[in-house]
């Protein structure tokens, strides 16, 4: 029987990038490229939280299947990217499993770094109890080891765990 950390390891499939977004400034109305590209130790080129560089929430990722279940908890349709205001949407592989690994999306390096708790303006854009629809659904936060360059169609990729004392390395 295969230990915890064998099946930690196993995924079924490559999950795939399947939108992205950027926000110029703090509630600046997101933009929606189809490439875009990621700055090691800095964040994704054109979006806010790479102005503030550093940290370890340069880039927050999101569940496309999730988006389906916020809807359904409040009784309408699935939101749209946007409002949520994450950068990137995922299909296929559980980004939670992806928390303290790093993973690839198209040429670029990135590192699960900690959950995307829902803010307070959810409730703003979603209307009453989108904070509560969006805990346990917020998605990822990550840090980027590698820039590269991302592309609505990419392949997102798990590389392995984290290893000691690498959390500070970027390329």
């Amino acid at each position: 029987m295969p230990d915890i950390h064998a099946l930690q390891a196993c995924f079924p499939r490559s999950g795939r990038l399947e939108w992205i977004g950027l926000r110029p400034e703090r509630r600046a109305s997101v933009q929606t490229p189809q490439t875009v590209v990621a700055l090691a130790g800095q964040g994704l080129e054109g979006d806010h939280y790479r102005a503030r560089g550093r940290g370890s929430r340069q880039v927050t990722l999101i569940q496309a299947e999730h988006l389906a279940v916020i809807g359904a908890l409040l009784g309408c349709v699935a939101p749209a990217p946007e409002v949520l205001r994450r950068n990137l949407v995922v299909s296929g592989i559980n980004l939670l499993a992806l928390k303290g690994w790093r993973f690839q999306i198209g040429a670029a390096v990135l590192e699960g770094s900690g959950l995307a708790h829902p803010c307070s303006r959810m409730e703003e854009v979603l209307g009453a109890g989108g904070y509560n629809a969006m805990r346990g659904h917020g998605g990822l936060t990550a840090r980027i080891i590698r820039a590269g360059r991302l592309a609505v169609g990419d392949d997102v990729v798990a590389l392995g765990p984290v290893e000691d004392g690498a959390d500070d390395k970027v390329e």
